[in-house]
């Protein structure tokens, strides 16, 4: 493992939301992904890709000020620098950059793709996995009355069959659409999203009706901040999921020192990587957390990280995880889609993320 990374580089990629599957949640519509592909290339001539998901309503970062972050300030910093190990890198980056979580993980996904191709095994294999090799997954359904019923449509058409309902965006519609996604998809599986659009006065008035309607759980319910009051809500028996709370280990911490949730949505960009993600997922459940994989609309490349780190979790929380990748697109970046049939993602046995890009896309990295 002598080998150093010798490039790095990228390629700009914007993908429109299939408009029947848009995600529209308390923070606004995802309608489109204006997101940043990454390739890094080693002294051996090993090849990593890595995807920045990012969206300037979640962390404050695009594609755009990914790609100047990249080339100014991490390029900089990483050339020359041993691959190995991983970790090292991860750290000069967060010497270099402040913040800017998803940035650094579409970096540090080519570099843990390039270490597990260098070994010749799947990058599930490197983190320490795998412990399974298939995730269950769900879809987000949103939107009022006509849109919610040609979202489930979709969704169903895809093979999906567990779901999560957007809420946070005025209580009486929240009811009403909660109320309705349980009459479309009957007794499936059916969680709630406040993506912390609820005052405690709100949630307060809503679990019990969510517990009337059967649903399964409900995530981030208030204010990322507001620890002490998911604590409180937690005592009215509907499971909490904390995600917008969570983005980095002293975030966990935080959590698990307020007793704030039942179990932690981690993303590998909020993470700031892969490896980073595993490592809180432990972290997690030494204190007695489940973990589900989170989703910022990831394309293929992001995906296919997803499905490694849930891969290679000793603990995997038995709701679906929200690993969509194509599914949520008009068009796919990569040349075979993910093993997917909207019940479960499947890992495919190849080196790294076992996944390749298009053509096309490749031939757009500079």
């Amino acid at each position: 493992m002598t080998a150093t990374i010798a490039a790095i580089q990228t390629a700009a990629v914007s993908l429109a939301a299939d408009p029947e599957l848009l995600v529209r949640g308390a923070r606004g519509p995802h309608d489109r992904s204006d997101f940043l592909l990454v390739r890094v290339i080693t002294s051996d001539g090993i090849e990593g890709y890595g995807e920045v998901s990012a969206t300037p309503i979640w962390s404050g970062e695009d594609g755009t000020s990914a790609d100047h972050f990249i080339r100014t300030v991490i390029t900089p910093a990483l050339i020359g620098l041993p691959l190995t190990p991983v970790g090292a890198a991860e750290d000069l980056m967060d010497k270099a950059l402040q913040g800017n979580p998803f940035t650094k993980a579409g970096v540090s996904i080519a570099l843990w793709d390039a270490f597990a191709r260098t070994l010749d095994v799947p990058l599930a294999v490197a983190l320490g996995g795998a412990y399974r090799t298939e995730v269950p997954i769900k879809l987000s359904l949103s939107g009022d009355d006509a849109e919610l019923e040609r979202a489930y449509t979709a969704a169903t058409s895809a093979g999906f069959g567990a779901f999560k309902v957007k809420v946070g965006l005025g209580l009486e519609g929240d009811l009403h659409r909660v109320r309705r996604a349980r009459e479309l998809v009957g007794d499936a599986f059916l969680g709630t999203d406040a993506n912390g659009g609820w005052s405690r006065a709100d949630a307060t008035r809503a679990i019990p009706e969510l517990s009337d309607q059967r649903v399964d759980f409900v995530e981030q319910p208030l204010d990322p901040r507001d620890l002490r009051g998911a604590r409180e809500l937690r005592r009215l028996g509907l499971p909490v999921i904390a995600d917008e709370s969570v983005f980095d280990l002293h975030d966990l911490v935080d959590v698990v020192h307020q007793q704030a949730a039942d179990v932690v949505s981690l993303y590998v960009g909020k993470s700031a990587g892969p490896g980073r993600a595993v490592r809180m997922a432990h972290v997690a459940a030494a204190h007695g957390l489940d973990v589900l994989i989170g989703s910022n609309g990831e394309l293929g490349i992001g995906a296919a990280a997803q499905l490694h780190v849930a891969a290679a979790l000793p603990r995997l929380s038995a709701y679906p995880s929200d690993i969509i990748g194509a599914h949520y697109y008009t068009e796919d970046v990569l040349a075979k889609p993910l093993d997917s049939d909207g019940r479960r993602v499947r890992l495919s046995g190849e080196p790294g993320l076992g996944v390749t890009l298009r053509d096309d896309l490749l031939r757009e990295f500079r």
